[in-house]
């Protein structure tokens, strides 16, 4: 679904969200979106790295 937005739908939800916050807010709203992802990124990053240790010692104990 998001990926029939486009252009005009990103730039449309980019000014209702001016209108709402207002310029002095943008800024520090995406810093905070940002940062968010990004640590959502490292999390699953981590759990992926984890579950993938959990399962090469499960295939080493069985060898």
């Amino acid at each position: 679904m998001i990926g029939n937005i486009g252009i005009p739908g990103l730039i449309l939800i980019l000014v209702i969200a001016l209108i709402v916050f207002g310029p002095s807010k943008l800024p520090e709203i995406g810093k905070a979106v940002g940062s968010s992802l990004k640590e959502f990124k490292n999390a699953t990053k981590d759990i992926v790295s984890d579950d993938d240790s959990s399962k090469n010692d499960k295939s080493s104990k069985n060898n």
